[in-house]
């Protein structure tokens, strides 16, 4: 399903008591996967926003499947499933070693920094939303 894919390990903050992975905190590394894939196409949130530009989750749908657990290494995957003007679809998964644990559908609004009204995407960044679609991963 991925494009993209970031590894992110489970340390102690991330769990509850029994050592299980909270449930908000699929969603904060799914936010993660989004913000690295960003910078993978060479765009940065600080930049976005110092050009009056945010990007903001207008709504989601998430499947919880099975649980991580404390010191397990997870990968997070980002798909883009569709565009438009203003808005992107992103798939994203949460995986160990293969097995899907956390299944989201994320869309994400394009818009102005002070109105907080919807804006098209800034050209370059619609340039690489139209190009067909490769393989990328996180610069770290």
């Amino acid at each position: 399903m991925s494009d993209f894919r970031l590894p992110v390990r489970v340390y102690i903050e991330d769990t509850d008591a029994g050592g299980i992975v909270y449930y908000v905190n699929y969603l904060k590394y799914m936010e993660r996967a989004r913000s690295e894939w960003l910078r993978a196409q060479g765009f940065t949130q600080r930049e976005l926003f110092e050009g009056g530009i945010q990007l903001v989750v207008h709504r989601l749908e998430c499947r919880y499947a099975k649980p991580a657990r404390l010191d397990d290494g997870l990968e997070v995957g980002v798909v883009i499933l569709s565009h438009g003007r203003c808005r992107l679809t992103f798939g994203q998964v949460v995986t160990r070693r293969g097995e899907p644990l956390c299944e989201a559908r994320v869309d994400i609004a394009c818009i102005d920094a002070d109105s907080l009204k919807p804006t098209p995407w800034p050209p370059a960044l619609a340039a690489v939303l139209s190009a067909p679609r490769q393989d990328v991963q996180p610069q770290v």
